[in-house]
């Protein structure tokens, strides 16, 4: 049996409401971009949601969720918790499976629409791409931003944590690529179809049939992600899941690109762009890696000229790292203060090799000029200028007007500019034939190694090649500023604040961005060319309005528009995501309760350093921009997941931890919380498998505890007590005060941990609000009160009674508050064990009894109760307790003994170390009928140190003597410790005698002859102590 829900963006059966993402009918706002076919549909490991858009663009979704699936957690609290430990793959995806179906991820499951209208917490989810794979990236995204996101929607907020996928232009249309050459096909314009042979034809992939392919590829290979994302445990709200080139958001990016143009911000024209010949396409700076690699210098001859243009025995010797260039040169430059070639400024030299591409052939002639800018230490002090392929001599081109030339076809052959003996070679084929030219014609002087710093693609890993070429820009200087004053002014906070450097210093030194691919996948430029014109064009939403604004121009109504080939850099589309996927543009404008009115701007971007300017700044300028409004108040920046011992994860080291694997063998609790855990804001994050199987144990010790509170605590409990156990806010006052002194600390530092942890969160220090939960509940929960609690509950520890229900009461509450704490880092295992604690019956407008909508231990400013009185002196308790305990162990007493103890202290602490005698047995293994706690001063208390025993002194005031017979066996431990001392003797005197040596000493490595001599002080420290036990039994 199975329950279908059909809703637009949010659950109408939760709401009572419908938000559209509708398209307006006028030319302004029809889609106009390729689209797949209507209907896709895609499952995941939660429910099976079909999507569909109208041709209006807007967007329905229609949610089929498993009926057995919706009383999750009563199925769950009725078959207890089986197993002997825990075992996160036996109840993770089931959990996950209820949460979806359940609704618990829309922004109003906790309080209802009616009730939750205070500011919302709005997440953007960086858009990972559509047909990626989950790796470590993702996974500590989704790990920092579940936590923010499960915290505030605990908190009473109605959070939105808008999920998403990324066309990813680039590295999708690689992948069909791949594809069409595995069947012996590539993709061509229509012009190269129309010149093509017949046989030739065949092999040929039109755009049209390219895209469609592509879409098919998308639709077989995305989805993947989603569903890995929803393994992490994820709790975005995958009923507004979006795509960014579906319609909706389509008309969002075409809409943002005509509005730049209006406003002067986009244009296009003719500059020095990265040019990727493996992608065939334009990319940005931020693109482009540059790594030191290992290279050449080469030293060659520019012959002077004479007036008549001829070769003169004089040249000018020149360096450079790329000969293949020397085709593009326009000028050398020297260094106006360069003696050395002061005298040839103004002169001409030839080109070498140039007489072959020459229609007279002649070598082409260039002149020298001087700049500053020329480093007269670097080569020859000499430059070659290349105005068409080199960024640098670009600017210097300007600046003295020299032509540009290129060379080089778009896939890096060179071209007809190199004459017939180099064209169609390869850049680097090109360099060695020219090379080995230029030296038969006499023109090389030398080779020397150099280092080099190559710019790559970072997608492609092919060397970029700078070209000159006519791309769309944003111009960026304007954008920028207000971007930058953003941050200065305290609109947008980043975390950590270290990084407002980095922000102030790129946005003052920005450049122009080009936003135009020579791709096909992606979001086609809304840009359409009159006729067969490449210079008269029209900027427009879709074809419709670009041909009323031809007409309105004085064109006919039959002119023939073409539009641009190129698409937009995918990160264009990307910048407009904090504002698109809430209703931008389609509700601009519009009064009432559009999510777009609700949910813009967003409260924090969560995401990696590595992309700050990549897509966090350009949202930024684009939504300043085009709303008005800073896109969101807080950038909080996560470092990179890196290998245990720093280096970056690489498949060829081998050391890459696989997400999925690790969820798999430790459940995805463990690595959420090793991602979060133990780091700042903004520092790298070293992973190591100890650590995830630490936190895996610290889970497997959360499910003992939960065991022991519902096996043994609440065994047999009528349910009239459990309904009253159940967490419904925090502890009172009244309450509180009736409490013993164990009972009153434990809750004290409870409550002292809520504070703090609310305070760390709410100030985005997540590692360090995790940690704290686990030290508290390990520490203190599991070590001392679960421990103490055995003496109220079993009658054979004197137990029973009110004192057994006062402790089933603080077990239960200190339970759930822990782990109404911890739910935002391990929400799987804390929301399993949650159900079989005792709860309250399910609010009216909640989507279900689920701990993620369960109230936070803090809501508002309340304050919690504490007794700073009890927590000093419950300390001073354990302080005794463990003295005790290293007082044993220094003994070598048998584990299972019991000893003689008497305690001393005075007036109020003695009284409440009386009162707790029986926990102090227990937990010192004290003997019960030989043990006292007395009054400082008093004459039982001089008794006790007038014996022969081990005095402990705890703190001022308070000291425990505990007798020596009862503690060993004194001759039998005097004659182990005589045997002990007379071992270590033997060895330290022939350690000191190999130190003492002068072959040894010389010889041997400097490593060994240390390590020898801390051997030795190690041997003497313990044969000090020996004989300092050996005094004591004297």
């Amino acid at each position: 049996m199975s329950l279908t829900l059909a809703f637009r963006t949010t659950p109408s059966r939760l709401l009572g409401r419908r938000t559209t993402f509708r398209t307006a009918p006028s030319p302004g706002l029809v889609h106009s971009t390729y689209s797949p076919p209507r209907s896709s549909v895609r499952f995941s490991t939660a429910t099976s949601t079909t999507t569909s858009t109208d041709e209006a663009g807007t967007v329905y979704r229609t949610k089929t969720a498993s009926y057995q699936d919706s009383k999750y957690d009563e199925h769950n609290r009725s078959r207890g918790l089986t197993g002997t430990s825990y075992d996160p793959s036996s109840f993770e995806g089931e959990v996950y499976r209820w949460w979806e179906t359940a609704g618990c991820f829309d922004p109003d499951a906790k309080c209802g629409q009616d009730v939750a209208r205070g500011e919302p917490y709005v997440l953007p989810m960086p858009p990972p791409n559509v047909t990626g794979r989950l790796h470590m990236g993702h996974a500590i995204f989704v790990a920092l931003q579940d936590v923010l996101a499960r915290f505030h929607r605990m908190r009473g907020k109605a959070v939105l944590w808008t999920p998403g996928t990324d066309h990813a232009g680039i590295a999708t249309q690689l992948q069909v690529e791949k594809l069409l050459q595995s069947e012996g096909k590539r993709r061509a314009t229509d012009a190269e179809i129309a010149s093509a042979s017949e046989a030739e034809k065949s092999n040929l992939v039109p755009r049209t049939e390219f895209l469609t392919r592509t879409w098919q590829y998308k639709e077989e290979q995305g989805g993947a992600i989603t569903s890995q994302l929803r393994s992490l445990g994820a709790s975005a709200d995958w009923t507004r899941e979006r795509f960014t080139m579906d319609p909706a958001l389509s008309v969002g990016v075409s809409e943002a690109f005509v509005r730049l143009y209006e406003r002067g911000l986009v244009y296009r024209g003719t500059y020095m762009v990265n040019w990727s010949p493996g992608l065939m396409t334009a990319v940005s700076d931020l693109e482009v890696e540059y790594t030191e690699e290992e290279g050449k210098l080469y030293y060659f001859k520019y012959v002077v000229a004479n007036d008549d243009g001829d070769a003169t025995e004089e040249y000018l010797p020149v360096a450079t790292t790329r000969p293949e260039t020397i085709f593009g040169d326009m000028a050398v430059c020297v260094n106006p203060n360069d003696e050395r070639y002061r005298h040839l400024v103004g002169k001409q030299v030839l080109v070498p090799m140039s007489s072959e591409s020459s229609s007279d052939g002649k070598a082409r002639s260039i002149p020298v000029i001087a700049d500053e800018y020329v480093d007269m230490e670097f080569g020859t002090g000499a430059l070659k200028i290349t105005p068409g392929h080199d960024p640098n001599d670009y600017e210097l081109g300007k600046k003295f007007d020299l032509e540009i030339m290129n060379i080089m076809n778009k896939d890096a052959t060179m071209n007809n500019e190199c004459g017939e003996r180099y064209t169609g070679l390869d850049r680097f084929d090109a360099r060695e034939k020219l090379w080995k030219d230029m030296e038969q014609a006499g023109l090389v002087i030398k080779v020397e190694p150099h280092t080099q710093r190559v710019p790559r693609s970072q997608r492609g890993g092919e060397i970029i090649e700078p070209l000159v070429s006519k791309q769309w820009f944003v111009r960026t200087e304007g954008m920028g500023a207000k971007a930058l004053d953003a941050v200065k002014d305290g609109d947008i906070q980043i975390i950590p604040a270290r990084f407002e450097k980095v922000w102030y210093n790129w946005l003052t030194d920005i450049r122009d961005w080009c936003i135009s691919r020579q791709l096909w996948w992606g979001h086609r430029i809304p840009v359409w060319y009159i006729g067969d014109s490449d210079e008269q064009f029209i900027v427009a939403r879709n074809e419709e309005e670009a041909r009323s604004k031809a007409v309105e121009a004085g064109h006919p109504a039959d002119v023939e528009l073409r539009q641009e080939d190129d698409v937009l850099d995918t990160w264009f589309s990307s910048g407009l995501w904090p504002f698109a996927t809430v209703g931008w543009p389609q509700d601009e404008g519009k009064d009432g309760d559009t999510d777009l009115n609700r949910f813009y701007p967003g409260t924090c971007l969560e995401t990696g350093y590595d992309i700050l300017f990549f897509w966090v700044a350009r949202m930024v300028m684009l939504g300043i921009e085009l709303t008005g409004i800073s896109p969101f108040k807080v950038i909080y920046l996560h470092g990179l997941v890196r290998a245990a011992d720093g280096s970056k994860m690489s498949k060829t080291k081998g050391n890459v931890i696989d997400p999925l694997d690790t969820v798999a063998e430790y459940g995805a609790d463990s690595l959420r919380y090793s991602l979060v855990t133990g780091v700042t804001p903004g520092q790298d994050i070293p992973l190591n498998m100890d650590k995830i199987a630490a936190n895996k144990n610290f889970a497997n010790k959360l499910w003992n505890c939960c065991k022991f509170v519902t096996d043994n605590a609440l065994k047999d409990v009528d349910e009239k007590e459990l309904a009253s156990l159940a967490v419904t806010g925090p502890m009172g006052k009244e309450e509180f005060d009736s409490l013993a002194l164990p009972e009153r600390y434990i809750i004290s530092k409870c409550h002292d941990l809520v504070d703090s942890v609310t305070n760390d969160i709410e100030k985005y220090q997540l590692g360090a609000a995790g940690s704290k939960i686990y030290e508290f509940l390990w520490d203190q929960y599991a070590d001392w009160y679960i421990e103490i609690s055995k003496t109220r509950l079993y009658e054979g520890f004197g137990g029973g009674g009110d004192d057994a229900k006062s402790a089933r009461r603080v077990l239960v509450y200190i339970l759930d508050t822990s782990m109404r704490l911890l739910h935002p880092y391990m929400p799987y295992v804390t929301e399993q064990l949650w159900h079989h604690l005792p709860r309250a019956p399910i609010k009216e407008g909640m989507a279900a009894n689920a701990l993620m909508l369960a109230d936070w231990p803090k809501m508002g400013d309340v304050s919690l109760v504490k007794d700073s009185q009890a927590v000093a002196t419950f300390e001073c308790f354990q302080a005794l307790t463990r003295s005790i305990r290293n007082a044993r162990a220094e003994y070598n007493v048998e584990q299972g003994k019991k000893i003689s103890a008497t305690i001393v202290a005075s007036g109020k602490l003695r009284e409440a170390i009386a009162a707790e005698i029986k926990s102090l047995v227990m937990l010192a293994k004290l003997n019960p009928h030989d043990v006292a706690v007395v009054e400082a001063g008093s004459e039982e208390a001089k008794a006790a140190a007038g014996e022969e025993c081990a005095q402990l002194v705890i703190q001022d005031g308070v000291e425990a003597y505990l007798p020596l017979a009862g503690l060993v066996d004194i001759e039998k431990e005097t004659q182990r410790l005589k045997k002990q001392s007379e071992k270590l003797a033997k060895e330290i005197e022939k350690l000191a005698k190999r130190l003492e040596s002068k072959g040894f000493v010389d010889k041997a490595k400097p490593e060994v002859v240390e390590k020898a001599r801390a051997e030795l002080k190690e041997l003497e420290d313990q044969a000090s102590k020996v004989e300092a036990s050996l005094a004591a039994f004297r």
